[in-house]
């Protein structure tokens, strides 16, 4: 059992960067796929990216492939979302989530979930 926990979300401006941080607690951390989801106001929760817990490969989803670089330290249980290039459409609030398996983009499949950082974006 993990315990995801964010931290890094703000208020900046279009163009500029931000790191997020989500440190989860637990000894497996290790051994879980761990994900990033963002929710709009009035829209469903949405898949960002996701690091698998094997290899470290990635996934992103497409608009921010080429902005948004996810990594991961496993000595720190701790995974960073760095985000470049940010736009307003990128404003939501961003949840960390923890899956026992391979990457998933759907929110069912995770398993364990922070309460989210608010990331705003003003153009």
């Amino acid at each position: 059992q993990v315990r995801p926990v964010e931290s890094g979300g703000g208020l900046v401006q279009a163009g500029d960067s931000m790191r997020l941080s989500c440190a989860a607690s637990g000894r497996t951390f290790s051994r879980y796929t761990m994900g990033w989801f963002r929710q709009a106001p009035g829209k469903e929760r949405e898949f960002v990216a996701a690091i698998s817990w094997k290899d470290d490969s990635t996934r992103y989803t497409d608009s921010v492939k080429g902005r948004f670089t996810l990594s991961r330290d496993n000595a720190k249980n701790t995974v960073f979302l760095q985000m470049n290039s940010l736009k307003s459409e990128d404003t939501a609030v961003y949840y960390c989530a923890a899956d026992w398996g391979e990457i998933a983009i759907f929110p069912s499949q995770y398993d364990y979930w922070g309460q989210g950082t608010q990331v705003t974006v003003s153009s």
